[in-house]
């Protein structure tokens, strides 16, 4: 049927061209960027609806509609346009780990000695359970059981505050779950420096690749970030506190960090976040210190959370990579509750418990930072993290349930009617 109506308006229209000269060839398929251009209209409906009619956070639906109609499923965006598309994916990253950057008030981490106990803790713990049963019980390499779990040892930087800021959540345990959120991506990001050096160890014939190349992770990261906060804060100077000029340099400089940490092949997520940690240490006239980004975060996910749905192999998909896939996010879970539940200090067990399971949300940075520590050596890397890969898939739409349960039940919520918000 579909191709009949093609056949006609084909026929149609080269009848027109014989006549009208200054027509394009017909289309033998839509333009990409129409496809995606459409396809963030269907996730931004499947997302308002199912926040309406369900109460579901929208950031599961942004991520179903990616997975529906991207490579693996329907394939409305080919791997050729997602390659297209990947820049505008880490720009919106970039901008959402800016904010994070943000919200990390490591004076609050000096301050309570028993919140850094806690933070080391469920740090350390996570990464150990993880590679163990990676390494131990899956039957990884050793190296490859270190870069699952460095891609999946930390929570979603952009799927927490996104949730938070949904639910208008405001206390204890959210604080503390977006700080958790900071350090630990902050830590894994370290530790991804230090796999990436690991992995050409074990496959690369020249040891110089095993140091330089996490050096010029790190060293590069720091380099973009610290210039293009210099270049912020100098030209913020210039402009008028908390204004809309002041928003534009900020968002600026932040795409300028992403081009450039793209083209010198460092870490996006890496480098917007130490962006906005040194603004926060360096900005002593606090030129910008309450300069927020605009009220975009939701175009920004909706970007990013697409895109990442529709780059999940799921055409590799097993039942025995799905069982281990479960497996880990299990010990991990259990990891992070009991880090933070064994942690003491002047908040109640329940509520440790509470942030420990807000924490649990798993996405775009552990999907990016897998296909970038896959990419070293895609004949082995793509297969050997399979593993970290549907884990985040799962906890895609798992983590940002599980992070609103977290705040509702910590009774730091905003009454809301969703029945009368409506879609869109």
């Amino acid at each position: 049927m579909l191709n009949e109506i093609l056949s006609s308006a084909r026929t149609a229209w080269e009848g027109l061209q014989e006549r009208l000269f200054f027509l394009p060839p017909f289309p033998d398929e839509l333009d990409s960027l129409a496809l995606f251009s459409m396809l963030l209209v269907v996730g931004l409906l499947v997302g308002e609806w199912l926040r309406a009619k369900l109460g579901w956070p929208k950031v599961i639906g942004y991520v179903l509609a990616g997975t529906l109609f991207g490579p693996s499923l329907l394939g409305w965006i080919s791997i050729e346009a997602l390659a297209q598309i990947r820049p505008m994916a880490d720009a919106a990253l970039g901008l959402l780990m800016l904010e994070i950057g943000r919200r990390l008030d490591l004076r609050w981490l000096g301050e309570n000695r028993d919140l850094l106990r806690a933070t080391l803790g469920e740090i350390t713990l996570s990464f150990t359970a993880i590679f163990l049963f990676a390494w131990g019980v899956v039957g990884l390499m050793a190296a490859w059981a270190a870069a699952a779990a460095a891609v999946t040892m930390a929570s979603a930087p952009a799927v927490v505050l996104l949730t938070v800021e949904e639910s208008n959540a405001q206390g204890q345990v959210s604080e503390r779950i977006i700080l958790h959120t900071a350090l630990s991506a902050a830590a894994s990001f370290v530790v991804f420096a230090v796999v990436v050096g690991v992995v050409h160890a074990q496959y690369s014939d020249d040891w110089l690749n095993a140091v330089a190349h996490p050096l010029w992770v790190v060293v590069g990261s720091v380099m973009i970030a610290w210039l293009m906060a210099l270049l912020a804060r100098l030209v913020a100077a210039l402009l008028p506190k908390r204004s809309l000029a002041q928003v534009f340099i900020l968002v600026a400089t932040a795409l300028l960090a992403v081009g450039t940490a793209r083209m010198l092949a460092v870490p996006v997520f890496l480098t917007l976040f130490l962006m906005w940690v040194i603004l926060s240490f360096s900005d002593q006239e606090r030129t910008l210190s309450y300069t927020n980004l605009p009220e975009g975060h939701w175009l920004l996910a909706i970007i990013l959370f697409v895109v990442v749905g529709a780059s999940l192999p799921w055409q590799d998909f097993t039942w025995l990579i799905g069982l281990q896939a479960i497996g880990l996010l299990i010990v991990r879970a259990v990891a992070k509750v009991a880090a933070l539940a064994w942690a003491g200090g002047d908040l109640g067990v329940a509520r440790r418990v509470l942030v420990g399971i807000g924490i649990q949300p798993l996405s775009a940075t552990a999907v990016f930072m897998a296909y970038e520590i896959a990419g070293l050596y895609p004949e082995i890397g793509r297969s050997s993290l399979s593993l970290p890969l549907f884990a985040a898939a799962i906890m895609e739409l798992a983590g940002p349930a599980l992070c609103r349960f977290a705040v509702v039940r910590a009774g730091e919520t905003a009454a809301t009617d969703n029945s009368k918000e409506g879609v869109a």
